[in-house]
This record gives structure tokens, C-alpha cells and sequence, in this order.
């Protein structure tokens, strides 16, 4: 009996070895995700989806999710190129092109992105004014993606979109930008008087001409004129008369 059960003992053991060996080496990764492999510490392969066998003690695998990645920008003190201070924060959106390089070309992907976020963020702002800051925000946002792609691209990741979400003015500088706004809302509406007056008199100007040309037409403006007059309530009503009469009737006396 103690035989038998020393043989059982000695086939089970073996047994459980190898199912536990077997269980800590199988990795089962999803679709999304994507395992580093190194062989005695050396890049071995990139696996994955799916079931994949890691030999314990002899591979070590890193898991990397290929998934795009969201981070805020920590709010950054500006300095435009006018000299204003201006607060900025802002939102990436990447994610792992190459899981290769992500592991072995930088150490903690995620935290070096962000740094290199927050520098490129406050080095191409301080490269514009305010105005521009706060009317060309399209632009700056393709500039910022545009650096950080590059800049990231050695490590395997794709920067797809940034997106600056709000810049911050103090109280004077709000202000101050409320009487700029005013001043320029007033000088194109006395831009838009000026240019009425000016299109006002090249119109009295033509029909001046007009008249000039065509008695006729005078004497009907005169008429006109006059019926207008009488529909109004006034006491008194002067007859234009024209001076080439007198001179008509001075020349037969």
C-alpha cells in the first residue's frame, strides 16, 4: 500500500510542477494589447494577440496597450511675445505605434511625453502674442502636434491630436482687452459713417450733373418739390425761379 502511494506521490508531484510551470509561463493578451518579449535579457520578439508561451526564469515580458491615450496638460505660466503672462492648460490624445521602442528607447513612455508636452507647449506660445494666442488657436494647436510627432516619433509614439482648452488672463488684462474691443468696434463704425457720407455725395454729385444736364429734369425736381411742399402744413411757399428769367425779361424792357 505505502508502495503504491510513494508512486502515485512521485508521478503527481512532477505533474503539479509542470501544470504550475505552465500556467505562470502561458499569457493570454487582447486584441489591443501587445507583449514585449526579452530572452535572458535580451529583445527577443513582440507577440501577441492572443496565447503566448513564456518560458519562466529564461523570458521576462513587458505588456504594452496599444489603445490611444488621454492626458491633461498641467496648467503652464506663459510668457507671450508681447510680454503678457498668460496661463495655459492643454489635452493630447496618442497612442503606441511601435511597442519596441516604447519599452526600450525611453524609460516610463507616459511620464516622458507628458514632460516633453508641458516644455514644447510653453516654448512655441512664447513664440506668439496674445492676439494671435487667442485668435489662431487652430494654428497653434497643429504646431504643438506637429513638434511633439516628431519629437516622440523615436520612441514609437504618434501624437494625434492637442488641443489647448483654456488661456487664463488676469483681471487688468481682461480689462484691458474690453477697451481694445471698444475702441475697435467704434472706429470701424465711424470707418462705416465716413464711408456712407463718401458714397452719400458721389450720389448727390451724379444726380447734380444729371440735372445740370437735362433742364427739364430740374423743372420737374422743382415740381415735385413744390407738391410736396403743399401736402405739409406751412404757411408759406417760395417758388424757385430760375435767374436766366430776369435776364429774359431785363433784356426786352
Amino acid at each position: 500500500m505505502s508502495s503504491a502511494f510513494s508512486d502515485w506521490a512521485a508521478l503527481a508531484i512532477p505533474l503539479v510542477v509542470i501544470l504550475l510551470l505552465l500556467a505562470y509561463s502561458v499569457r493570454i493578451l487582447r486584441e489591443y494589447e501587445r507583449g514585449v518579449v526579452f530572452m535572458l535579457g535580451r529583445f527577443w520578439k513582440v507577440k501577441g494577440p492572443g496565447l503566448i508561451v513564456v518560458i519562466p526564469g529564461i523570458q521576462q515580458m513587458v505588456r504594452i496597450d496599444l489603445r490611444t491615450r488621454l492626458f491633461d496638460v498641467p496648467p503652464q505660466d506663459v510668457i507671450s511675445r508681447d510680454n503678457v503672462t498668460v496661463r495655459v492648460n492643454a489635452v493630447i490624445y496618442y497612442r503606441i505605434i511601435d511597442a519596441q521602442k516604447a519599452v526600450i528607447q525611453v524609460e516610463h513612455f507616459d511620464q516622458a511625453t507628458n514632460q516633453l508636452a508641458q516644455t514644447t507647449l510653453r516654448s512655441v506660445l512664447g513664440q506668439h502674442d496674445l492676439d494671435q494666442m487667442l485668435a489662431e488657436r487652430e494654428k497653434l494647436n497643429l504646431d504643438i502636434r506637429k513638434i511633439l510627432d516628431e519629437q516622440t516619433d523615436a520612441w514609437g509614439i504618434k501624437v494625434s491630436i492637442v488641443e489647448l482648452k483654456q488661456i487664463d488672463l488676469n483681471e487688468t488684462m481682461v480689462r484691458a482687452i474690453a477697451r481694445q474691443a471698444e475702441a475697435e468696434r467704434m472706429r470701424r463704425a465711424k470707418v462705416i459713417d465716413a464711408q456712407g457720407e463718401f458714397q452719400a455725395a458721389e450720389q448727390l454729385t451724379q444726380a447734380g450733373k444729371i440735372l445740370a444736364a437735362q433742364p427739364e429734369a430740374m423743372q420737374l425736381r422743382y415740381l415735385t418739390a413744390l407738391q410736396n411742399i403743399a401736402g405739409d402744413k406751412a404757411s408759406t411757399i417760395v417758388f424757385p425761379i430760375p435767374v436766366n428769367l430776369f435776364e429774359k425779361l431785363s433784356g426786352k424792357t
